[in-house]
């Protein structure tokens, strides 16, 4: 897949230098219409979401309910200082609300907003599909791309850019955001060019690997699940909270769908076969527990599950009963919902990788074999053995290593003498 590439700029605009003159001269006409030649949305459909937009958060200062779309009289240049003498930039510069007249100070321009109001009000330029542009404004007083979305959802009094947005919140982590946060590239040196900011609205599963992005750009406003942090530049963009953020409900996105809830205790350990078996391998595996796991996670019960289970609740601080590598109810909410604390790097020691169950059976003669036995004799199970061990597979090894699983407790299958990668494991640590 092409990872689509979002830039603000300036569209074509009535300057009179000679250079955007001649642009103009020289340029494809448009299409008629509103933007990219579809059709200005205007009259009382257009009133009704300003007036539900400001029903809906009458705590919020209103914005002037316009007919329709904006266009400012003259875009800034490049460069130019606009208004409050900032410079400008491909999103206007910093500038008022469209018809409010005067820009306001910067300290009215932070009012107090929950992550309930900031997804909700991020959500009406959605319902909206406001089209993008980076010199009109839609009904609400607010630019239309990317920074006059999230000035916007954050209710700030003024159309801020890429530029000014971190004065109005804190930087955070990976780990801290939460909906209603933002993602902000801003490239300071060719403003132009990749600058962008995307209002975050929730992790899409437990791996937080993707989470569902708010965004203004072309041809209009959208909802998606997108890679963390963004489909490009991904080094540059930083997490941000809005620093008037208060308490209340979160508004946040459904996790992978609904979060499983914890399936019971008889679920897990040994002679377990079903699918939340592979869930929690899954889960475990994204946490750190990777190096649990020679083959799998799959659906029956193993050692590695057991251990990567001990080494999540250990992290955490656990001890005792609570670290027994079973899950219970807490370990597993911690798990899908993604908090906690992640599986430190795992020391592996001078354990062999295990070759594959096929050099283990009837039959079967290779060096690995022998490996097997004098380890087994060394662990203790030498008695099984009148000769050798060698290389050739035999019942000796069988029932010694049977009786080595035993000796861990397993039972059934998973006693059955055939040495897996958790018997291989355990017999070489």
């Amino acid at each position: 897949m092409i990872a689509p590439v979002f830039e603000e700029i300036e569209p074509v605009s009535d300057c009179d230098c000679p250079g955007c003159v001649l642009g103009r001269r020289t340029a494809p006409r448009p299409s008629p219409g509103g933007f990219h030649g579809r059709p200005v949305a205007r009259g009382a459909a257009v009133v009704a979401v300003a007036s539900a937009a400001s029903a809906a958060f009458g705590a919020v200062p209103q914005a002037v309910a316009l007919a329709g779309e904006h266009a400012p009289a003259r875009p800034a240049r490049p460069g130019a200082p606009t208004a409050d003498g900032t410079a400008g930039t491909p999103q206007g510069g910093t500038a008022p609300l469209f018809g409010s007249g005067t820009s306001q100070p910067l300290t009215s321009r932070s009012p107090a907003m929950t992550r309930t109001q900031i997804i909700n009000r991020a959500k009406l330029w959605v319902d909206a599909q406001v089209p993008y542009s980076t010199s009109k404004y839609w009904s609400d007083g607010y630019r239309q791309d990317c920074s006059g979305y999230v000035s916007m959802a954050w209710g700030l009094l003024s159309n801020e850019w890429t530029g000014s947005l971190a004065q109005f919140g804190v930087r955070i982590t990976k780990e801290e955001l939460q909906p209603g946060d933002i993602l902000l590239f801003h490239n300071a040196a060719d403003p132009q060019n990749g600058s962008h900011v995307v209002i975050f609205g929730g992790w899409t599963d437990y791996t937080r690997t993707a989470y569902t992005g708010y965004e203004q750009t072309p041809p209009h406003t959208r909802r998606q699940s997108t890679p963390y942090p963004y489909w490009n530049n991904t080094t540059k963009y930083v997490p941000y909270r809005y620093k008037n953020v208060t308490s209340g409900a979160s508004g946040s996105e459904p996790t992978g769908g609904a979060l499983t809830p914890f399936p019971g205790a008889s679920r897990f350990g040994p002679g377990a076969n079903n699918a939340y078996v592979t869930q929690l391998g899954q889960m475990l595996v994204a946490r750190g527990g990777a190096s649990f796991y020679t083959t799998g996670p799959g659906p029956v019960w193993g050692e590695a599950d057991r251990r990567a289970t001990e080494a999540f609740q250990k992290a955490q601080g656990w001890t005792g009963s609570a670290a027994d590598g079973l899950p219970g109810p807490r370990t597993w909410e911690l798990l899908v919902t993604g908090t906690g604390k992640d599986i430190p790097p795992v020391k592996t020691g001078s354990v062999p990788a295990y070759p594959g169950r096929d050099y283990f059976r009837p039959g079967a003669n290779n060096v690995y074999v022998t490996r097997l036995g004098q380890q087994l004799v060394k662990k203790g199970f030498g008695s099984y053995y009148a000769t050798g061990p060698g290389p050739r597979w035999s019942e000796s090894d069988r029932r010694a290593v049977e009786a080595f699983q035993k000796a861990q407790g397993w039972r059934g299958s998973a006693a059955d003498g055939y040495p897996g990668p958790d018997t291989w494991r355990r017999l070489f640590t």
